[in-house]
């Protein structure tokens, strides 16, 4: 293949041509997203159970549709909760890959299966299996300089012209609304009601049965009388359209002509559907729309089409009112490839000048440098086929693969370079003879590193995910590369080079060359004098590996890193049964403590819920989101605002806020840090569960490894326990129901039928007045008529015989969960933390699962769940993923080379690389995560080949009848300059990734870092060490492993160097 390019350069340029141009329209037309679709998928089975307590709903409903959950493929775990409201919500999480609609239908189906045990309550509602996203992608939210509209009125444009509007964008999984669309509220005067002996009851059936839209049929219709000359329809009264109207509705007609309206007796007026959710930015009542997405899903493009479509909205909002977002993840996503790119170009210019020092020769630096953004390119016709997206981790691929790209360019130029030099040749025929001497060596060099990294792909879960990104963005573009080595470089070279011998070198390189020889000739003589003295060597290389391996173990793991995203997380939790008005009240004093504090000045502003957060809705809690300014803008990175803010926050009153930073990867937690189900595994109460959670909180205070340990959930709340004395009821003409009913329609909003409002159809909600629900003593108000006719109540005070509720039950104070949670069937509570400063993540939840382990009673177990999970499932793996990949190598390395021994010899110099990627990491506090697994896969592919340049010319030297010891100084010395050159090419491509800042830069420096260190290790000790490699395993093994087989193939031992020519050090070429 390589002549024939040699022979046609024009077919060589068109081909690059080609790959650089459709490279570029699939770049072009790839998604853009921080990450790939990494979090697992999910099904939410969702059933409401009217009127139920939580204890109800656990028993009736979530374990009854749970016990069915059984036999689905590729489920993770399950986690459910049943709250007072009546609700049910059961959340199974998939392996990563798993189709999302497949998943469906299989819980669907399992779901039928335990309808039958349902209540017919429940069933009525209906039960609703549906994908999920539990992370949200942005708020939109309307704000208003009009002082006639208020944060109600906001709410109610945000629910009735915004939220269908924008949960029909392609992509979005589903809204939520932060407030409510406004309804009819009919607030009841319970006082008047048994003034005029009418029941709650009886206002809602008439509400009911008057709002009603009537067909009233039409005239003239078929069939007819033939001679009917025309048809018309009968138009009758609809439903109301006006608090006015309801006010109307007749609730009693008497004899006499007089009526009692529903005016008479309650106050309607209009007012949002439910209370007791406000948002707020920076204090201003705005209205808020949560946006999801679809699982898998592109963030920027369903950020732009919601950005977009608001825009499209906005003409129709009333005067004064505009929209903005006061929360948007896609920001950080642009910002943070935009820095990647960024640091893809400086790793260029940096490999440029490391080539133009070592080759000094423009014409040759230029040809790698040519080849670079070809093999890029077509690396993007191969991703947009593998249905990559343009992310943080096909980017760091890159960054990588520049180094090892410009490797197979180097070794043609070079030994093009030689040949012309030292045997006068032309540049098209020494560019014919280079190749016939190393094409075999250029593909197996590109075997061999892709056998590091294809093996990485095959990883599962969401690890995998990121294992694979990685691996087939570096292993497609090393196939460009090798391609290109082989057709555009060989054509380069035979028509660009030129014999530069004779020319005289500027001071730079002549400074250079003369340190160069020096090194050389040191490390000549030290190679001779370690191969004489191999086994001391070897015991030094013994210490070295078992170093590295200790070293490795006491590394602390992690998952991902931490991200400064340009937000923080306040999660906001007040004592239980504390009013909206309260939590309203703590969020103003947070304000203004960090409004008044240092921090004020990195702080765009403050988008604050109160009555909801992620631990659930609650008139006691909240959330807010804290606004960054940009990252050049500020002087702090979140981490660090983080930790101040929670001392700044420190002893509100009334209230415990937690500042914490978001999850790295959207969708795998709610939160960054650890996230563990406390469950109890021996049937353990509710209270005893409690207790188990306080002691876990109690023990983490001490421990420095966790900090801002608490539950995941809403804590116990006062209950008021009613319970019917039934005997004295029926004695008095009530039944049960009766009661309810009557306690239900006074105290608890009730929708009763609908309206039309704005060209919306809109509810009607039925409910005591304020003063009459306020304490205790509300029953008092409450009256439901005897079905007695003679009943002793009966009395000229109380004509219409209306029975006082209180007299028939009995009430008392208790607390109760307005949540309760099971973990994959167990009775569980979350608990959620961050790590400790210096400590990592890995660290945290190992302190965590010593104190379940250790201090908590028998019976009680932890599961991790998120991103804690998947942290688990990747280390769990990280150790085989390693083996399997050095295993992968040795077999590709013995196939190449039929010979057993040499790949022993190559491979030998892994534990250097991985002692530099474990002290490197060790040195700037960073963890065993994805990204250090990742460089350590690519510092084994990457020092097996500078093993590989020297051990194969050092056979071939043997080969041609030189003795061990000579052939293997003869090939260090030889290759130590291409080695050097590579070896700092790739190190200075990946520098600028850790030294960056911004947006991301914490992945950047977690992978940069290990790279770096593996790299210098692998290079420098490798360089010293690698000799003694081959003449220990040669001696060892050699004779004994290699037979029959004992000679390499000669096309495979052609490197650029022959035995008998000059080294690099002492070429003419450099000139004097």
């Amino acid at each position: 293949m390589p002549s024939f390019f040699i022979d046609r350069p024009i077919f060589a340029w068109v081909v690059a041509i080609l790959i650089t141009m459709v490279g570029t329209i699939a770049m072009l037309n790839m998604g853009i997203e921080s990450y790939p679709n990494i979090a697992p998928p999910q099904v939410v089975v969702s059933a409401t159970f009217p009127g139920a307590n939580a204890d109800t709903v656990e028993k009736n409903v979530t374990q009854v549709i749970e016990q069915q959950l059984t036999g689905i493929d590729h489920l993770l775990y399950f986690s459910s909760s049943s709250s007072a409201s009546g609700t049910a919500s059961i959340t199974l999480t998939f392996e990563t890959g798993t189709n999302p609609d497949i998943a469906q239908v299989q819980v669907q189906n399992k779901v039928s299966l335990a309808q039958p045990r349902l209540p017919s309550a429940v069933t009525q509602q209906g039960v609703v299996v549906a994908k999920n996203n539990p992370d949200f992608l942005m708020f939109v939210s309307l704000v208003s300089s009009n002082p006639e509209i208020d944060g109600n009125r906001l709410a109610d444009i945000i629910a009735s012209q915004v939220s269908d509007q924008v949960g029909r964008i392609p992509g979005v999984g589903s809204t939520r609304v932060i407030g409510a669309e406004y309804a009819v509220r009919i607030w009841l005067n319970p006082d008047k009601l048994q003034g005029y002996g009418l029941s709650a009851s009886a206002v809602r059936d008439a509400v009911s049965t008057q709002n009603v839209q009537f067909a009233a049929g039409s005239l003239g219709a078929d069939p007819a009388p033939t001679d009917q000359a025309f048809t018309a329809t009968v138009s009758a009264e609809g439903r109301f359209s006006s608090p006015e109207e309801f006010s109307n509705i007749i609730l009693r007609a008497n004899s006499d002509g007089t009526a009692v309206r529903l005016g008479d007796v309650a106050r309607v007026t209009f007012g949002p559907q439910t209370y007791g959710l406000v948002s707020t930015w920076n204090g201003q009542p705005v209205g808020g729309l949560g946006v999801q997405l679809l699982p898998g899903a592109n963030a920027l493009d369903v950020a732009t089409a919601v950005r977009a479509k608001m825009d499209e909205l906005a003409r129709d909002f009333p005067q004064g009112v505009t929209w903005f977002a006061p929360y948007d993840t896609t920001p950080f996503v642009k910002v943070s490839i935009n820095e990647v790119v960024h640091t893809l170009v400086e790793a260029i210019i940096l490999v440029f000048l490391v080539m133009l020092i070592f080759l000094q020769n423009i014409r040759a630096t230029i040809i790698p440098t040519l080849v670079i953004p070809v093999a890029l390119l077509g690396t993007f016709i191969g991703l947009i086929s593998l249905g990559f997206t343009i992310n943080q981790l096909t980017l760091f691929g890159m960054v990588l693969a520049i180094g090892i790209v410009v490797d197979d360019a180097i070794v043609v130029i070079e030994n093009v370079e030689r040949i012309m030099t030292e045997e006068h040749l032309p540049p098209k025929e020494a560019t014919r003879k280079a190749m016939g001497q190393i094409t075999g060596a250029v593909v197996a060099i590109t075997v061999v590193l892709a056998a590091v990294f294809i093996p990485s792909a095959l990883q599962a879960g969401a690890s995998g995910v990121i294992y694979k990104q990685f691996a087939l963005t570096i292993a497609v573009s090393m196939g460009f590369s090798a391609f290109l080595a082989l057709s555009f470089t060989p054509a380069l070279c035979a028509t660009m080079l030129k014999p530069t011998h004779n020319e005289k070198k500027n001071v730079v390189y002549r400074g250079f060359n003369t340190l160069f020889d020096k090194v050389t000739h040191v490390y000549s003589g030290h190679i001779g004098s370690a191969a004489r003295h191999a086994p001391r060597w070897m015991i030094v290389f013994a210490l070295v590996a078992a170093l590295a391996g200790f070293l490795y173990t006491k590394l602390p793991t992690s998952f991902v890193p931490s991200e400064d995203q340009g937000f923080a997380l306040a999660i906001v939790n007040l004592p239980p049964g504390a009013t909206i008005k309260r939590t309203e009240a703590v969020m103003g004093e947070m304000r203004e403590r960090l409004k008044n504090s240092p921090l004020n000045d990195a702080i765009v502003g403050m988008y604050q819920i109160s009555g909801f957060s992620f631990v659930g809705q609650s008139e006691s809690a909240g959330m807010a989101f804290i606004k960054l300014k940009d990252w050049s803008e500020r002087k702090i990175t979140a981490d660090e605002l983080i930790m101040q803010a929670n001392g700044v926050l420190h002893g509100i009153r009334d209230a415990q806020i937690f500042v914490v930073n978001l999850p790295t990867i959207r969708g795998l937690s709610q939160f960054g840090g650890i996230d563990m189900y406390l469950q109890a595994r021996a049937g353990q109460s509710h209270g005893e569960l409690m207790q188990a959670m306080g002691m876990v909180l109690g023990k983490s205070k001490g421990n420095p490894a966790l900090v801002g340990t608490r539950p995941n959930s809403l804590p116990d709340a006062p209950q008021w326990d009613l319970k019917v004395d039934r005997v004295q009821a029926e004695s008095m003409g009530l039944s049960v129901s009766d009661v309810y009913t009557a306690v239900q329609l006074t105290l608890a909003p009730i929708y009763v039928n609908d309206f039309i409002y704005g060209g919306r159809v809109k509810r009607v909600y039925l409910q005591a007045d304020q003063p009459y629900r306020m304490g205790p003593d509300a029953l008092q108000h409450i009256f439901s008529p005897s079905v007695l006719a003679n009943s002793a109540t009966r009395t000229a005070a109380n004509p219409y015989n209306m029975i006082p509720i209180s007299s028939v039950v009995q009430t008392k104070w208790d607390s109760g969960s307005p949540a309760l949670t099971r973990y994959n069937g167990y009775s569980a509570v979350e608990i959620v933390a961050s790590e400790g400063q210096g400590y990592s993540t890995g660290q945290a939840m190992a302190a965590l699962q010593n104190i379940v382990d250790n201090d908590l009673p028998k019976g009680f177990g932890a599961d991790w769940t998120g991103q804690s999970y998947q942290e688990i499932l990747a280390g769990n793996s990280a150790t085989l993923l390693m083996v399997l990949s050095i295993v992968i190598v040795f077999l590709c390395l013995a196939a190449l080379y039929e010979s057993w021994s040499i790949p022993v010899a190559v491979l030998l110099v892994v534990p250097l690389g991985l002692l530099g990627t474990v002290v490197f990491s060790m040195l700037r506090g960073l963890p065993n995560d994805m990204y250090f697994k990742i460089g350590m896969i690519t510092v084994i592919g990457l020092a097996a080949k500078n093993a590989i340049l020297i051990v194969e010319f050092a056979v071939e030297q043997q080969q041609q009848g030189h003795s061990l010891f000579q052939s293997v100084v003869t090939a260090s010395r030889l290759r130590l300059r291409p080695i050097l050159m590579t070896s700092m090419a790739f190190i200075l491509g990946v520098f600028p990734l850790a030294i960056s800042t911004g947006a991301g830069a914490n992945s950047r420096h977690a992978i940069g870092t290990g790279v770096i260190g593996g790299m210098m290790f692998a290079t420098f000790l490798g360089l010293l060490l690698i000799p003694v490699f081959y003449v220990v395993v040669r001696r060892a093994l050699g004779d004994k492993l290699d037979e029959p087989s004992n000679k390499i193939p000669q096309t495979h031992a052609q490197l650029p160097n022959e035995p008998g020519q000059q080294s690099f050090d002492s070429d003419p070429r450099r000139g004097s």
